[in-house]
């Protein structure tokens, strides 16, 4: 399995590329906010681009959606809960003072339980809300059984996302890691989407937020 996460944007938002290195197909997290550094990754690796998949709606993490597509032809798929907050991106990128990105039709959705497939790379869909109502999660099965979280603005290393960009509550994002993402094994590593990664086992015993 290939599997890079690098940071793009601004914001730093963390964008990982899953890919098959058999069939040389590719699955795209977050790659919203830097299409030329993802273009640039998927044809040094000599990828296909076959989902370009969203953990939620905030810019840094689904901006460029339009022109990403355009470059891989993938389709681009997206909680539905957080259309209402995609459609809100020219207000977003005012509040940021960045230019307006297009705001384009969505590919499909994205629901608690979907499973996709990119060669022999299986992606599950956790439905995570609270920092936005259509955050999600992904987990990705890992060599040796191990798999790995895509936690976006969900978890962090020692903290959780913040609610009052269009989220819904504090509980409510606690409550998601607890019942979705906590029953994985303490060995799971998380990539989030900002900042370094971490694991399951880490979170759980010295994340202020889990342990109060």
């Amino acid at each position: 399995m290939i599997f890079e996460t690098f940071a793009l944007g601004p914001l730093a938002c963390n964008c990982t590329i899953v890919a098959d290195e058999t069939t040389r197909e590719a699955i795209v997290i977050d790659g919203g906010d830097g299409v030329d550094e993802v273009l640039r990754r998927l044809a040094a690796l000599g990828l296909r681009a076959r989902y370009l998949l969203h953990t939620h709606a905030h810019i840094d993490h689904i901006g460029d959606l339009g022109r990403l597509r355009e470059g891989t032809g993938a389709p681009g798929l997206l909680h539905p809960a957080d259309l209402p907050l995609y459609a809100t991106l020219p207000m977003q990128a005012q509040w940021l003072g960045v230019r307006a990105p297009a705001v384009v039709a969505i590919d499909g959705d994205l629901l608690d339980g979907d499973r996709l497939h990119a060669g022999g790379v299986t992606l599950d869909v956790l439905h995570t809300p609270g920092h936005t109502p259509g955050s999600v999660c992904f987990s990705v099965a890992g060599n040796g059984g191990v798999p790995t979280i895509l936690s976006g603005d969900t978890l962090f290393a020692g903290s959780v996302g913040r609610f009052d960009l269009g989220g819904t509550s504090l509980e409510d994002i606690v409550h998601s890691i607890r019942t979705k993402l906590l029953d994985f094994g303490d060995g799971t590593r998380v990539i989030p989407g900002h900042g370094a990664a971490t694991t399951i086992g880490i979170e759980r015993t010295r994340n202020p937020y889990l342990t109060r």
